[in-house]
């Protein structure tokens, strides 16, 4: 008598990987702020996508998920989908473009980025902020918000808190930017280009610039937009900057410690696509898929730097992380005004 088959041995099913369920959250909020950019175009989409992941974090019943199962994906999102998305940020940068904006108005933007940036961190450091949080807001009111933040976080490597502010700062002030800005257009006898000049050299992050300068018309929002992508070409050499100063402390402190690279790779790649961009004509398909790949990694980015923001905290500093961050905004404001009278 035979006996009965064994049957096979089922195969044993695969782990979730512990980063998913925290990228597919992170990607369903990004999902939910196109949808309010696309109902309200006034709403910058990655701005609602900060806001949103703020708004999560502040909610008692979602903090034991976002620290728990939720941590490694969104960690992942706002770390390393933040590169990928900086690196192809690039492919928006033409070295063409940018010069035919002529010299006087490329070294006045140059030194609009140094100026608030050297101008912002000493504020920081007036007021006595903690960490690298004054490095963080300096880099991101001078060159392109919380996107620069998350970029020079990823060589500085500061605490979930330190980052956490600077965020919360330039996301505040750069949508003030968006209602603020256009009540003095017509008041400081600016021409739509010379408003679309000063939106581009004073407002942090791109969509920012977008949706203040397009009520200036599509001419001046053309010029918001390459003055603006001037400023973040500044964000290769202050990174890399940064990762060197960086890299000399570990050296003089702790040797065993990993020490950062000199230039990091994202950085690199950022560099690189910026020259693709130059000298190859990209098809607009590419470029346009590219652009929609990049917004979405970075919306899902900055949701995730936003879940880690915390109001409580922020209000207990007192009133001098939010002192720095009015000082600088009227300070950056101030210095693109005066480029525009420069170039004009």
């Amino acid at each position: 008598m035979t006996s009965p088959a064994t049957p096979p041995a089922s195969s044993p099913a695969r782990p979730v990987p512990a980063w998913l369920p925290g990228v597919a959250v992170a990607a369903f909020a990004a999902a939910i702020a196109w949808g309010v950019h696309w109902l309200a175009p006034p709403v910058p989409l990655l701005t609602g996508a900060v806001v949103l992941g703020i708004v999560v974090g502040q909610i008692p019943a979602a903090r034991p998920a976002l620290v728990g199962v939720l941590a490694p994906g969104l960690t992942a999102s706002a770390k390393r989908l933040m590169r990928i998305g900086v690196v192809l940020l690039g492919l928006k940068l033409s070295l063409g473009s940018i010069a035919q904006l002529g010299w006087v108005t490329i070294l006045t933007t140059i030194g609009i980025v140094v100026l608030s940036f050297a101008g912002t961190f000493l504020i920081g450091r007036l007021f006595r902020l903690p960490g690298h949080q004054p490095l963080l807001i300096a880099t991101g009111f001078s060159i392109c918000g919380a996107s620069a933040i998350g970029a020079m976080s990823g060589v500085v490597r500061p605490k979930d808190e330190e980052a956490a502010t600077p965020i919360a700062l330039v996301t505040l002030c750069g949508t003030l930017a968006i209602f603020v800005l256009p009540l003095f257009w017509h008041p400081l006898g600016l021409s739509a280009l010379q408003f679309g000049h000063w939106v581009g050299g004073g407002v942090h992050d791109v969509g920012q610039v977008v949706a203040t300068a397009q009520i200036a018309g599509p001419a001046a929002l053309a010029v918001a937009i390459v003055v603006k992508l001037t400023r973040v070409l500044m964000l290769a050499p202050t990174v890399a900057i940064a990762a060197i100063v960086e890299r000399r402390r570990h050296v003089e402190g702790d040797p065993s410690v990993k020490r950062p690279p000199i230039v990091p790779v994202f950085v690199a790649g950022f560099v690189a696509a910026v020259l693709v961009r130059s000298v190859v004509p990209l098809p607009s398909m590419v470029v346009d898929g590219a652009d929609a790949v990049q917004t979405a990694l970075l919306a899902m980015a900055l949701f995730g730097l936003g879940t880690a923001v915390r109001l409580r905290t922020l209000v207990g500093t007192g009133w001098r992380a939010l002192a720095t961050g009015l000082v600088s905004w009227a300070l950056i404001a101030a210095l693109a005004l005066g480029a525009v009278g420069l170039s004009a």
